[in-house]
């Protein structure tokens, strides 16, 4: 049955609620990196080298094995809504097989493939072959970063956020102080850092599987079920073509721009990395969005689901312009913070406008995206983003690239790629198709 009405003021406090905890744990995989980055960088620039090329390739497997996540989250959280927990903590336990199985193979193909994969990301000589190695060390940590992503996503959706942020935030914690020691106690190196990196996820793994186990208490079933895999991966495949095509297009973007001059390419960089930055806190609203429609619309509560995602959308768009408005002002001083090359803070002159509205349609549509995430709506998202990726940004980029247009035909590529995302998301969101009450979608 709908519940009763939530007031605006009840709703973001809600969001607040519920998007805190949420950044503080999209915070934490940032700020890993940024930890190895900074005890590697003092092995030398070798090493440094060694560990771009390999996170980069194990990054890129997380990020697309995300649908772990968001697609737990959502089926979780409607269940939840719907007043059944046994059947929220039955699907945990999948996401944890699907997740652990899954976690293996990849491991098991990184290892394989470490050398082509090298080759692929442009790694030569000594670098290459220490990327290698750092590849193969690395490669049985996966599984445990997998289950820890099932994990966020069942504690997401029965409204446990402060749990995995813990989890997370002494993970952190462990692993800076085990590569400190691996790697200046015991001189291991570049070995040590990752091993160390490897002994703290299994950690992290670990609190993540006994807290998936737990769910539900001792009555609920926790063998593996065929036909709730099968589910986690018709989400999956939605989400996982929702993310690739997102991910190719920004790679497309950056070679483009490497074929332009090398000083486009590094205000590209200080641009793309302050969006990725900058995307954690709306996407620490979407996360709520994802929670808050999709136990709404489990309770059955489809008016109530459409009014928190309402609230939600005008919240994004606030923050959104708050962005854009304090990036133009800062136009002169940010980049400057990044760089004092001439050359590259001009180049980032001319892109800043458009990166800095950018903020606004992107800030909407990772509000659409959770929403629509949240009411299970994925085949749909799934189309929506090739379409904006193939026909709205791929002609464009192209054009950049042939026309010569440079790092500003690129930002003008990634923008159309954005409104092409909004265009067809508000378009279902506004059809109401998405709002499908009910413990199952």
């Amino acid at each position: 049955m709908p519940t009763e009405p939530l007031s605006p003021r009840a709703h973001d406090r809600e969001m607040v609620r519920l998007a805190v905890p949420a950044l503080g744990a999209l915070a934490a995989e940032p700020l890993y990196l940024l930890a190895d980055t900074a005890i590697v960088g003092h092995l030398g620039t070798l090493e440094l080298g060694a560990l771009a090329l390999a996170a980069t390739a194990l990054t890129s497997v997380v990020a697309l094995c995300n649908f772990l996540t968001y697609g737990t989250t959502a089926q979780v959280a409607r269940l939840h809504g719907a007043g059944q927990p046994e059947r929220a903590a039955q699907i945990a336990a999948q996401a944890l097989w699907l997740a652990a199985g899954l976690g293996v193979l990849l491991a098991v193909a990184l290892v394989l493939l470490a050398h082509p994969l090298m080759l692929a990301l442009g790694g030569t000589g000594d670098a290459a072959g220490a990327a290698e190695r750092y590849l193969r060390l690395s490669a049985p940590g996966l599984p445990f970063a997998l289950i820890a992503l099932a994990g966020q996503g069942y504690l997401r959706g029965v409204d446990r956020l402060r749990t995995p942020l813990v989890i997370l935030i002494v993970a952190n914690l462990v692993n800076v102080v085990l590569e400190l020691v691996l790697v200046y106690g015991l001189d291991l190196g570049l070995d040590g850092s990752a091993l160390g990196t490897v002994a703290a996820q299994a950690g992290m793994g670990a609190a993540f599987a006994i807290t998936l186990l737990r769910a539900g208490g001792p009555d609920v079933s926790r063998r593996p079920r065929p036909a709730d895999i099968r589910a986690l991966l018709v989400l999956g495949g939605d989400l996982l073509v929702r993310t690739g095509a997102l991910l190719l297009a920004f790679i497309a973007a950056g070679a483009v721009v490497a074929r332009t001059s090398t000083a486009a390419l590094a205000a590209h960089q200080i641009a793309f990395q302050l969006f990725v930055f900058l995307a954690l806190v709306l996407d620490a609203i979407a996360i709520a969005g994802q929670i808050i429609v999709g136990r709404a619309l489990g309770a059955g509560d489809a008016s109530g689901a459409t009014v928190a995602a309402r609230r939600m959308i005008g919240w994004s768009v606030v923050v959104g312009a708050l962005f854009a408005v304090v990036l133009l002002g800062l136009t002169g001083i940010v980049p400057r913070a990044f760089t004092s090359d001439d050359a590259v803070l001009d180049q980032a002159r001319d892109l800043w406008p458009l990166f800095a509205v950018l903020q606004v349609s992107g800030a909407v549509v990772f509000a659409l995206d959770g929403i629509l995430i949240g009411a299970g709506d994925t085949r749909f998202i799934a189309r929506a983003m090739a379409f904006s990726a193939l026909a709205c940004f791929a002609p464009v980029a192209l054009a950049s690239l042939v026309f010569d247009w440079g790092v500003v035909g690129v930002w003008v590529a990634i923008n159309v790629l954005m409104l092409a995302r909004l265009g067809t998301m508000a378009w279902r969101f506004r059809g109401g198709a998405w709002a499908v009450v009910g413990a199952e979608r």
